[in-house]
């Protein structure tokens, strides 16, 4: 006896949670680090439109021509190149700007999702989140506030100027 296929809408597919420090926050967008070269399909199968990179074109594990990568997949890219040790608010602003524009769901990533949350943060204080709820989005990936790396200075001053 032949099964006959059901019509109705597809299974939605599971969020890709093996990339690099996967986020989907309370909005919906995604975030990750480094994307691989078979992500952005997988980031097409899940419906998303739209990618930003944060990250620095010729960090050694930036994904090669990712623009041309996402394009094959039909999703739209912007690069806002944020050196880690050069954030400004222009660059979140920039971000901001992307995302209030931006046409579908959208994922932002970087290296590590360290730049892509400490972003985030500052966007989630501005929109009237509670600090201590936009901090604890930020700390399960980074939590660079408490940290006394000097390299992370930088990030220190950019949120600590931003806090209410």
């Amino acid at each position: 006896m032949r099964t006959r296929r059901s019509r109705s809408r597809p299974a939605r597919m599971e969020d890709p949670s093996d990339i690099r420090n996967w986020q989907r926050r309370p909005d919906g967008i995604t975030t990750s680090g480094r994307l691989e070269p078979g992500d952005p399909a997988r980031l097409a199968a899940i419906g998303i439109r739209h990618v930003v990179n944060l990250a620095l074109a010729d960090h050694p594990e930036a994904l090669p021509d990712e623009a041309a990568a996402l394009a094959e997949q039909g999703i739209g890219y912007t690069h806002i190149p944020v050196a880690f040790d050069a954030p400004s608010h222009a660059q979140v602003a920039e971000l901001a700007s992307v995302l209030a524009n931006a046409e579908g769901p959208v994922h932002v990533h970087c290296i590590m999702n360290y730049r892509v949350t400490a972003f985030f943060y500052l966007l989630d204080i501005a929109a009237g989140v509670p600090e201590p709820e936009a901090r604890a989005r930020m700390a399960a990936i980074w939590d660079p506030l408490s940290s006394d790396d000097p390299r992370v200075a930088p990030w220190r001053a950019l949120l600590a100027s931003s806090a209410p």
